[in-house]
């Protein structure tokens, strides 16, 4: 984009606008949104609590859950409060860099969970197709080296699209049309050229969340050849029970992160106002629903649970 003739400046705050088209509406829609939030926050935090307090559930496979369930955490808290504030009083003001912060923070997460997500898969591999040798391969050590992993990989592909942003320079407005601060949304504010900021995304996308995609469909291709190879049927049917809830977490959070992340950059036919209400459900959905998927198919969890509720409950009756 040329950048002749124009005064650049840096601005010192954005002004989150909401989704646009759809402003007489905003105190309705955030009522969902509000629901939502309240049940990530519940159903996540409860999720880790279990986990983390339960010496029995501290096996690989729970260890990620947990891991998911504070990246889920992060995603949404980060978003959620912020977007409830622009739909409720119009307090659509954030400094540049918080706006930066926040952008950090919501692509890190992102990223962490399609690690953690991969992660997944390779503990479902190992537990199904070396299920003698499950206890040696995925030690503790070695979980907590994932997370490890898991973290640094995120911050390394991320912290550059800091640099990225700060180098733009700004001639225009400083409404931004989100509700929270997104990379490609803040590069459209610049008037000098965005190619770099463009394929950098791109390329994250490609190389990134589409290897670990590639890496997950090759290891439930084995999984699958792996279970279909046993005589017992019900032996069959008890290795895809403990592949269920993974599945679906992995549909929720890819079918729409690709949607969104590839309709932002080509998408031009579609309404603005559809891409902004799809990428705000993306931040609210997946975190919501995968505490529930964990806890409803997953049988020790939600033994756990049950439990945590009788307590609950008792002490309430005690207490009145």
């Amino acid at each position: 984009m040329p950048a002749d003739n124009h005064t650049f400046f840096v601005p010192v705050t954005y002004i989150l606008t909401g989704i646009l088209g759809t402003e007489e509406s905003h105190v309705w829609i955030s009522i969902p949104f509000c629901l939502m939030y309240i049940v990530t926050l519940f159903g996540n935090s409860l999720l880790l609590f279990i986990i983390l307090t339960k010496q029995s559930l501290h096996e690989p496979m729970y260890l990620f859950v947990s891991m998911l369930a504070a990246a889920d955490l992060l995603l949404s808290t980060t978003t959620v409060p912020k977007m409830l504030a622009v739909f409720w009083f119009r307090a659509g003001e954030i400094s540049f860099a918080a706006c930066l912060t926040q952008m950090f923070y919501i692509h890190v997460s992102f990223i962490a969970e399609s690690a953690i997500l991969l992660a997944m898969a390779f503990d479902r591999y190992v537990a199904i197709c070396d299920p003698l040798r499950y206890t040696i391969i995925l030690s503790k050590s070695l979980v907590g080296k994932i997370g490890l992993a898991v973290v640094t990989r995120s911050f390394c592909f991320i912290f550059p699209t800091i640099f990225l942003v700060k180098q733009l320079k700004f001639c225009r407005t400083n409404r931004l049309p989100h509700t929270y601060c997104e990379h490609m949304a803040l590069a459209r504010l610049a008037c000098n050229d965005i190619t770099v900021n463009f394929w950098y995304g791109i390329a994250m996308a490609i190389l990134v969340i589409g290897l670990d995609a590639v890496l997950i469909a090759v290891s439930y291709g084995l999984i699958l050849r792996a279970v279909f190879r046993l005589s017992s049927k019900d032996a069959r049917l008890k290795a895809l029970r403990t592949c269920s809830s993974h599945i679906c977490v992995i549909l929720m959070f890819y079918t729409p992160s690709f949607f969104s992340s590839f309709a932002h950059r080509f998408g031009h036919i579609i309404p603005g106002y559809i891409l902004n209400l799809l990428a705000n459900l993306y931040v609210v959905i997946p975190p919501m629903l995968n505490p529930i998927v964990y806890g409803l198919t997953t049988k020790e969890i939600l033994k756990e649970v049950m439990n945590v509720f009788h307590w609950w409950c008792r002490r309430s009756s005690l207490l009145s």
